[in-house]
């Protein structure tokens, strides 16, 4: 653990006024977080304003120790650069990780993430921004042609080699906004009202066994794919282990760490399509697989086979956002809540059917996903990310 992780760890114990709000053993809510997401499929930009009014409807299911939002289209004009959001404990780690920005990418831009004064928010780390484009030197040093591949490297190095600093998001024309506090007043803090994006995904946290700090907030990001998480992950040791046999480092304190991580491998990596990546981590049964024929049934046997280990266990909803869409996933026998409901060229999902009404009247169709099988809603084929 990182000098960054054990101090956040101490900062994120207790709210402004002392108390972790909500965190007893007795009053405890056993489904948790709030998790919510939205995409226009048509591209066309919507208000922060929007997603902080359906997590604020479930305000019940978060706590003041860790909340978060991801938006996708809301850098326009650096459409093209890497957005690193970078947390410091302290100048030195600013300086190290500076360096090693530089050497191996251009900075465009550089600056402080706008922040807004709020008195429930305390002990926030300092909170820069760089658009990057690596460099073709980098690149050749490490003997790559992808550039996404150098980006994972460069923010897996700081993230476990650089004491105070954590990269909490690497994406293009995307950020994630995260700390500790509930998510009216993360998303009062990050100034999420004055962003505009396609895609909008976001989480309030209900930890059960791990501590409230700014980097354990979610979403958890790498590159375009970020996650938001309800539930345990009973998988994590095996998942950990097999996705560092790919080079990923898991430093963070948290089971959902993996779940970013795998997504990111499944998809980019090794080129699944984001249906069969959800069925890699969900998968069907072997009684399922059994009633099969033909080579559907041969598809889903090699694909257990193959990526057993990837294969996620205990009760689980996520809702991932990627460059092009978003798509919820619950365990196989859906021991979360996740609804999901669709108007018009807009597509949500949330924890409760009541935060989707908050936002949207009259939603034209209103659905229970099932357990294992995933919403997946993306931009329309002629709609450009």
């Amino acid at each position: 653990m990182t000098d960054f992780a054990r101090g956040n760890e101490r900062l994120g114990e207790r709210s402004a006024t002392g108390e972790a709000k909500g965190f007893t053993s007795e009053g405890r809510i056993a489904s948790g977080c709030s998790l919510g997401g939205m995409i226009d499929r048509s591209g066309k930009l919507m208000a922060g304003s929007v997603i902080v009014q359906l997590m604020a409807s479930m305000r019940d299911r978060a706590t003041d120790l860790g909340a978060g939002y991801a938006g996708y289209g809301i850098y326009p004009e650096l459409k093209d650069l890497y957005a690193f959001h970078i947390m410091y404990s302290s100048g030195a780690a600013q300086v190290e990780t500076e360096e090693i920005l530089r050497r191996n990418f251009y900075i465009e831009r550089d600056e402080v993430i706008p922040t807004k004064h709020v008195e429930a928010i305390v002990n926030a780390p300092l909170l820069r921004r760089y658009f990057c484009k690596p460099t073709q030197i980098a690149l050749a040093q490490r003997r790559l042609k992808d550039e996404d591949e150098l980006v994972r490297q460069i923010v897996m190095h700081i993230n476990a080699d650089v004491n105070g600093a954590f990269v909490f998001s690497s994406g293009k024309n995307m950020g994630v906004f995260k700390g500790v506090g509930y998510p009216e007043d993360i998303a009062e803090f990050f100034r999420i009202d004055d962003y505009r994006a396609y895609c909008w995904i976001a989480h309030g946290r209900f930890p059960t066994n791990t501590p409230g700090w700014w980097g354990g907030a979610h979403p958890f990001s790498m590159l375009n794919w970020s996650i938001v998480h309800n539930g345990e992950i009973s998988s994590y040791g095996i998942n950990k282990r097999y996705l560092e046999a790919f080079g990923y480092k898991c430093t963070l304190m948290t089971d959902t760490e993996v779940m970013a991580y795998l997504v990111d491998l499944l998809i980019r990596v090794h080129g699944l399509p984001p249906y069969l990546a959800c069925k890699v981590l969900a998968p069907f049964f072997w009684d399922e697989i059994d009633r099969m024929e033909g080579r559907e049934k041969e598809n889903y046997e090699k694909l257990r086979v193959v990526y057993s280990s990837a294969m996620v266990n205990g009760p689980f909803g996520i809702i991932c956002g990627y460059g092009r869409g978003m798509f919820g996933l619950n365990d196989r026998i859906k021991l979360r809540p996740m609804i999901a409901a669709s108007k018009a060229d807009t597509v949500y999902i949330a924890s409760e059917e009541s935060a989707i009404h908050s936002i949207c009247e009259h939603p034209s169709k209103v659905w229970n996903p099932r357990g294992g099988e995933p919403v997946i809603a993306e931009l329309y084929k002629d709609v450009t990310a």
